[in-house]
């Protein structure tokens, strides 16, 4: 399995996309997160308990915009929000993990060390991202001004932990044929190391 981690609009969705291509089954953890807090999803009832009413959509869903709202401007209020959500995450990444019928499952989490999930994992992989790529990409992607794309980027984690655990560390800074170059290497490797001598 390949655990794949980094930081908001590094490109770990494009990372993933070209695994796929190669045969691997991709659990992306945002997804899931998504799936836990669409209507009636497991983790709603904890979250406006939490946060209060104004973070939960007219459908019944969380509506990820407020929360990150109260969130991001806030630390313990992070924190808070990580206490809540991680441990479904993880449970339900594993779930999926044990239901997958491939040869190679790729996840991605942006806090694989931190859950501990990168010790489900065969090779850990790192996606960078110069800073002003991230920001803009966030603004684009998501419509944030600059100062909402700083506060997230802010709140991310540094990834040190991730760094000294990588694999391989792929930088999407540049193009998307560059990125998948990278990639492609980097599978080749990892089908090598898993491969008995």
């Amino acid at each position: 399995m390949i655990g794949v981690t980094g930081g908001i609009a590094t490109g770990k969705t494009a990372v993933l996309a070209r695994l796929s291509e190669h045969g691997a089954a991709i659990i992306d953890g945002d997804r899931v997160y998504h799936d836990l807090i669409a209507p009636g999803g497991p983790l709603v009832p904890s979250l406006v308990a939490a946060f209060g009413d104004g973070v939960r959509a007219a459908d019944g869903s969380i509506d990820r915009r407020a929360l990150g709202s109260v969130v991001f401007s806030d630390p313990t209020m992070l924190a808070r929000l990580d206490t809540i959500t991680h441990p479904a995450i993880v449970a339900e990444i594993r779930d999926r993990i044990a239901r997958a019928d491939v040869e190679v499952v790729a996840i991605d989490a942006v806090k694989l060390v931190e859950s501990g999930l990168d010790e489900d994992c065969d090779a850990v992989w790192l996606v960078q991202a110069d800073r002003a790529v991230q920001k803009q990409r966030l603004m684009d992607r998501n419509g944030l001004d600059a100062i909402a794309a700083d506060r997230r980027l802010d709140a991310q984690p540094t990834f040190d932990s991730a760094r000294a655990l990588a694999n391989e560390v792929i930088d999407n800074s540049g193009t998307l044929s560059e990125l998948r170059a990278q990639v492609d290497n980097a599978w080749n490797r990892f089908l090598l190391s898993a491969t008995p001598a």
